[in-house]
């Protein structure tokens, strides 16, 4: 293996690791303030018209709390955590493909 593949496997090691720390230690402290989106709606009266579309109503890890987990700042972190995971998965996954399908 050379030295450069050594060197960018530490990289993203090392990303991920931060990434993935930041997740799982940070989340929990996020801001409880609605978003723009839903201080809009509050400021305009129909907040209480809401309604969860069912991409969301189904979602794995709803209200970026993990199910399951009594202690919330517990659950935000884990659902940091695996969501961060999730998405460098995917995301290692189809530079893999795009990379295999180049060569």
């Amino acid at each position: 293996m050379s030295a450069r593949a050594i060197s960018m496997r530490l990289f993203i090691a090392l990303a991920l690791s931060v990434a993935i720390g930041l997740a799982f230690f940070l989340s929990p402290y996020a801001s409880s303030s609605p978003d723009g989106l839903n201080r809009v709606a509050g400021d305009k009266g129909f907040d209480n018209r809401a309604r969860l579309h069912s991409i969301q109503d189904d979602s794995p890890i709803p209200g970026y709390a993990f199910p399951g987990i009594g202690d919330e700042k517990l659950a935000k972190g884990v659902a940091g955590f695996v969501g961060t995971l999730g998405v460098f998965t995917i995301g290692y996954g189809a530079a893999l493909t795009i990379r295999r399908t180049r060569a």
